[in-house]
């Protein structure tokens, strides 16, 4: 006759408790919950570590402050052009006005050399250098515009063009204007610089 079969054995309760309402978790000891750091104590790091740093620090260091940028090197030969360039135009200007009205006005020379240095400086920024520079363009704008104007005047009572004074006959006209050159004439030629050094001034 054969063995009797023993019945199996009766399954294990897990983790020691009868499993409640159908849950096989119901024994085991309750999760943790609301604050994990509750029990540390009174100034503990929470939240952010970094929550109390100010902006831009890093360390707790001190704000760091950006470099300024570095003017470029070119700002003092743009400032020289500029100069250049302002002469030239203000010198024809100038010097149509003066021969227009067949005289000289000292607020023309003053708004020469005052344009000169105010524009150069303009661009190339606070420089002694282009200060300097614009004084010598102002006083060369204002001489090379008394020549023009003084072309324009002769070119008139010849009866001959402008070019034919002042191309042609450049040496003679130079000559002209030494033999007319009065206190009036140099007053205005030492106008220009200071208004240039004005206008530098100025644009700083």
């Amino acid at each position: 006759m054969s063995q009797p079969v023993q019945p199996p054995n009766p399954p294990q309760q897990p983790y020691g408790g009868q499993p409640a309402d159908g849950n096989p978790y119901a024994g085991q000891a309750a999760a943790p919950t609301g604050n994990p750091y509750a029990g540390q104590q009174p100034g503990a790091p929470t939240g952010n570590p970094f929550a109390d740093q100010q902006p831009g620090q890093f360390g707790g260091g001190a704000p760091f402050a950006p470099a300024p940028p570095a003017r470029s090197g070119s700002g003092l030969g743009l400032g020289l052009l500029t100069a250049l360039g302002t002469a030239i135009v203000a010198a024809i200007l100038y010097g149509v006005l003066a021969g227009s009205i067949e005289r000289e006005v000292g607020y023309a020379a003053v708004g020469v050399g005052f344009l000169v240095g105010f524009a150069a400086s303009k661009v190339s920024g606070p420089n002694p250098a282009v200060g300097l520079s614009s004084a010598v363009f102002a006083l060369g704008a204002v001489f090379l515009g008394q020549l023009i104007g003084m072309s324009m005047i002769l070119a008139d009572g010849l009866g001959v063009g402008f070019t034919e004074i002042f191309f042609d006959h450049f040496g003679d006209l130079i000559d002209v204007w030494k033999e007319e050159a009065d206190f009036m004439t140099y007053l205005f030629l030492l106008l220009g610089p200071v208004a240039a050094f004005g206008g530098a001034k100025r644009a700083g």
